[in-house]
């Protein structure tokens, strides 16, 4: 099965095992991947970006 391109926050929250106030103080820190607000007013994150997220992790911990 293919990988969505936009995941909704609680996926992401779910993927990388992280509250959502521990998320959020990340973001206020720019620490976090890019959130898009839909006219909705829902947040979605690209999964790109959350990739590219999780490799900027790795390679500031190595």
């Amino acid at each position: 099965m293919a990988r969505p391109l936009m995941l909704k926050l609680p996926e992401v929250l779910e993927e990388i095992q992280m509250s959502r106030a521990a998320f959020y103080r990340m973001r206020a820190r720019g620490q976090a991947p890019r959130l898009r607000k839909l006219p909705n007013g829902q947040l979605r994150i690209s999964r790109a970006d959350l990739d590219a997220w999780w490799e900027a992790c790795e390679q500031s911990a190595a």
